[in-house]
């Protein structure tokens, strides 16, 4: 899709979107009580159903993880400072949020402001990102390199041990490249997060606990991996070189406009609308999808509809030559030739 065409050469279109940019107090506090408070009381049913049948706590456990998709998708606006006009608000509610979610709140929002100063720049991969190798890099790789990458991008890999990972590993531990502000969050949000169990453990014992937490954690990450994954990596995405990038280019045919049924869109916080958000992170959830609809520059972006993301799970590298993602059997060469 070409949609450069409809983007003001004059950085008027900075102006038109700006007006959407401005949290509105009682919508965001309503998205708090609507949000926290069903998660709450779901949480508390489920711990009542184990008396029951744990099929009815794997059930309530569906909705359960989608509130605590919409609580990530508050932490995510904290962290843009789009949730309340005080950044100090934000701060303490995206920590709460990141308690809630088990995700250290401003290391991941370092790395994923990276992620929006960076995308589909293929020459600035590998923060805050999907894995994606092109056809060159993969055919010039090794076999191990290729078992590693083919292994990865396997949907059953990414949406089953792909949350273990981010839940028990990405989550919980510090590197030697994180900022020591962001290694005392990570740590502070493990001590939280150990104190909450400990606690919820003390009230309905430790069985208890992982017969509800897990499947809520573990179902509401692998859909956020999904999301995340189809974000970035559809059949019309573009990737350039550094010399070529764009920043608002990149938001627009670099991020997908996934138009989702309406309950998944609630519960996502309207984040299908990622093309608006990465044109303009400062933009409130609430406000996406009016931005989208009332300016003329989203008008050429393509909609993706729920079912056709499937397909995309099949797209595995970006053929430069061909300016297109690819799947892995669109290749002649075997993976351990």
């Amino acid at each position: 899709m070409n949609v450069k065409q409809n983007i003001p050469a004059d950085r008027s279109w900075e102006k038109i979107i700006r007006k959407y940019s401005n949290p509105v107090l009682r919508r965001s506090i309503w998205q708090i009580v609507n949000t926290f408070l069903p998660y709450a009381v779901l949480i508390f049913l489920m711990y009542l159903s184990l008396n029951l049948s744990y099929w009815i706590t794997l059930a309530l456990a569906i909705p359960a993880s989608g509130f605590l998709i919409r609580i990530f998708i508050i932490f995510h606006d904290c962290g843009h400072g789009s949730f309340f006009r005080k950044q100090r608000a934000n701060t303490i509610l995206g920590s709460i949020c990141g308690f809630l979610s088990f995700t250290p709140y401003k290391s991941w929002h370092h790395h994923h402001k990276i992620h929006h100063a960076t995308a589909v720049n293929l020459d600035k991969r590998g923060i805050g990102d999907i894995w994606t190798l092109t056809r060159e890099e993969y055919e010039s790789a090794s076999g191990r390199s290729r078992f590693i990458y083919r292994s990865f991008r396997n949907p059953f890999v990414m949406f089953t041990i792909g949350p273990l990972y981010l839940l028990l590993i990405q989550n919980r531990f510090t590197n030697k490249q994180m900022t020591k502000e962001n290694k005392q969050n990570v740590y502070l949000t493990n001590l939280v997060v150990l104190v909450m169990s400990l606690s919820m453990i003390l009230l309905m014992g430790l069985k208890g606990f992982l017969l509800i937490q897990l499947p809520v954690l573990f179902l509401s990450h692998s859909i956020g991996i999904w999301l995340f994954l189809i974000q970035h990596n559809f059949e019309d995405i573009n990737w350039e070189r550094n010399d070529e990038w764009d920043y608002k280019s990149a938001a627009l045919e670099g991020s997908s406009f996934l138009k989702l049924p309406a309950v998944f869109q609630w519960f996502s916080g309207n984040i299908g609308y990622h093309h608006v958000h990465h044109l303009s992170p400062r933009i409130p959830n609430y406000n996406l999808e009016r931005c989208h609809n009332e300016n003329e520059i989203f008008s050429a972006v393509k909609p993706i509809y729920f079912f056709s993301t499937f397909r995309f799970l099949k797209l595995h590298l970006w053929d430069e030559k061909n300016q297109k993602m690819i799947s892995f059997s669109a290749l002649r060469q075997p993976v351990y030739a």
